[in-house]
Order: structure tokens, then sequence, then C-alpha cells
């Protein structure tokens, strides 16, 4: 039973961790990543659809990037769903080939980002303290209905609080490597 809660909280620690992850690949620092489009939705005869399943993405280099729209009827509906998109990009069009040209970011913008890198991470942290109050009070219940004593129960939220001081370390970790790759550009 108590194995059980620590796997449960573990795997809900890392999934947490892996949010967090995947929204900081979102976030623009300066770099040319096919990342940065993944979350694009077009409309694609009526219906909003992945830019990946309408239109190839790659980088051209560290400061650009190329979408090459599978049909050509579709450039116009890429560009409009990266013009209305949180990016602030423009899209300039060639032909059937867009490209995204990333401007070099501003010292106040960077530290914007890195206020906001810091704050998921401390979204992400309390995450992770909310699965370990769920991890603990299910092992409180099991005290109450006398299913494991209390050495077991003292013993396993231990090991909880070691689980949670090693995911928060890595949510450190996380916004740390970010933070620097923000300020290196």
């Amino acid at each position: 039973m108590i194995n059980d809660i620590k796997k449960d909280a573990q795997a809900r620690m890392q999934k947490c961790v892996e949010v967090l992850k995947s929204d900081l690949t979102k976030l623009r620092t300066g770099r040319a990543t096919t990342a940065l489009v993944d979350h694009l939705q077009v409309s694609y005869y009526g219906s909003n659809v992945p830019l990946s399943q309408v239109a190839s993405v790659a980088v051209a280099d560290a400061r650009s990037l190329t979408i090459t729209p599978w049909e050509k009827n579709m450039v116009a509906a890429v560009e409009k769903a990266i013009l209305a998109s949180d990016l602030g990009l423009t899209p300039n069009t060639a032909g059937t080939v867009i490209r995204i040209n990333l401007p070099p970011l501003t010292e106040e913008r960077r530290r914007e980002l890195g206020k906001h890198v810091a704050h998921e991470g401390e979204n992400t942290k309390v995450a992770i303290r909310n699965v370990r109050r769920d991890a603990i009070s299910q092992v409180k219940e099991l005290l109450k209905e006398k299913k494991i004593s209390e050495d077991e129960q003292r013993k396993a939220e231990e090991d909880i609080q070691k689980l949670t001081d090693q995911w928060v370390k890595s949510v450190d970790e996380v916004v740390k490597a970010k933070e620097q790759e923000l300020l290196a550009l």
C-alpha cells in the first residue's frame, strides 16, 4: 500500500517536471527552434490542426525558421496562424516558403523572460508539494484505518519528503539551465 502511494507520488512529480520542460521549450529565447511553433493551430478546411500536420518546419540558421506548407493554398492560413499567435513574430513569404526571422532579444525582454521562467518553476514546485500533501494524507488515512503502524507512517512520510526534495531540486536545475540559456545569447 505504502509503496503504491510512493510510486504514484513519484510518477506525478515526474509529470510535473516534464510539463515544465515542455512549457519552457515554447519560450522564445532568440535561438531558432522548431518547438517555438509546435503548439500553433492552423485552420485546415474548417478545422484546427497542428502546424506539423500541414507543413514541414525546419531551422534555417540560428535566428530563422522556414515553414513549407504541403499545399500551396495553405500558405495564407499558416501566415495567419503565426500572426495570431502570442509569439510576436512576423512571417515573410517567398512563394510557398514562409520564413520567420527571430530578432535578438533586448536586455529588458530577457529579464522579463527570466522572471517568467522563475514563476513557472515556482508553480511547478507548488504542484509537486500538492502531490506530497496528497500522498501524506493517504498515508495518514492508512494509519487512521489501522492498516499501518505509526513507525511505518513516519518512515513513509520521510520517504515522500525525500522524493519531494529530489524533484524540487530537479525543477531548480531546469529553471537555472533555461535562465542561463536566456542570458547566454
